[in-house]
């Protein structure tokens, strides 16, 4: 009894997600995004470095012209010039712009006007990391702004306008592992990412009768300069033993796009997801916050916030 019972519970949780997977791995493929949705230009947040720049450069060798959004410093004019020199074919335009702020959404506008972007990833964000309570109210509305309101007002304004236009294309949101389970010590990160990707499951399918995809992936952590400021979290540092290499992603990514609305990638995203499969997410917080008082990371932050002028954070503001 106890077996069929188990069976009936959790079979066909695992081996619906499984499945489909499975598919998305073994049988799509990376797939030409400009000949897909006959697009001359793609527009990506955080394009400077990291998974962003991956994207882009990607976005390039397929022939897309590129509108490169992010924080306006030396790092946005390199992979500018880089990739101006890589693929000459190709047009670029940067666009210098604090997501965290309330003034970027305007000069994006502007650089686009006269130009039809069928292709949008929205990828910025960074992470705050140590005790919700010790950070300054701006910062973390600022964080806010950048992983999880800024998307939404780009990806309005660029709806609207290819629906308006009758044009295909797609949004592709750069959510993470972290979405799946309670992540204190990097408490917004985990709630904006969780917004991601349930907005980016939501929209699909008011969009798609208008031949609009949208895909939001679940990275596992990548080897990049998103954590070379974040404060020392034992966990972070575990998991970052998975890294994969920024360049790895955008094959899973556009092979996904079209095909399923989630995807999740690398080892970690698919040991998360598999908990909250075994064990009941409500369950996990509860016991989360019992036993977090006990986790080394609690009791260093809470040794840093004691200290003299100590705050007990830290932060990684990489990727916009």
């Amino acid at each position: 009894m106890w077996y069929y019972l188990f069976c009936l519970l959790f079979v066909p949780s695992f081996l619906t997600y499984i499945v489909q997977h499975l598919i998305c791995s073994v049988f799509f493929k990376t797939q030409n995004l400009k000949r897909r949705y006959n697009a001359d230009w793609a527009l990506v947040t955080g394009a400077s470095s990291g998974i962003g720049k991956s994207i882009a450069t990607r976005l390039a060798r397929q022939g897309l012209n590129v509108v490169l959004v992010a924080l306006g410093d030396q790092l946005l004019d390199t992979t500018f010039e880089e990739l101006k020199a890589a693929y000459p074919k190709c047009q670029f335009r940067k666009v210098p712009a604090d997501l965290g702020g309330d003034a970027y959404l305007a000069p994006i506008v502007e650089a686009t006007k006269d130009i039809k972007v069928q292709i949008i990833f929205c990828n910025a964000g960074y992470m705050l990391t140590g005790f919700f309570h010790t950070r300054p109210l701006d910062a973390l509305m600022a964080n806010i702004n950048c992983n999880a309101v800024s998307a939404v007002q780009i990806t309005h304004h660029f709806v609207r306008a290819m629906i308006a236009s009758g044009l295909k294309g797609c949004v592709v949101f750069t959510s993470s592992a972290a979405a799946a389970i309670p992540s204190p010590f990097s408490v917004q990160y985990a709630a904006t990412k969780s917004f991601i990707s349930v907005f980016g499951a939501s929209l699909a399918p008011e969009v798609k009768p208008h031949g609009i995809d949208v895909l939001v992936f679940h990275p596992s952590p990548v080897a990049s300069r998103f954590y070379d400021k974040a404060h020392k979290l034992d966990a972070l540092d575990f998991f970052k033993r998975f890294a994969v290499h920024p360049d790895q992603l955008p094959d899973t990514v556009f092979a996904s796009i079209g095909r399923t609305v989630w995807r999740d990638v690398g080892p970690t995203a698919l040991a998360f997801r598999f908990v909250v499969k075994i064990v009941d997410y409500n369950f996990l917080a509860t016991v989360i916050a019992a036993f977090g008082r006990f986790m080394p990371d609690f009791k260093r932050a809470a040794a840093a916030d004691a200290a003299p002028g100590g705050s007990g954070a830290g932060g990684a503001k990489k990727g916009q």
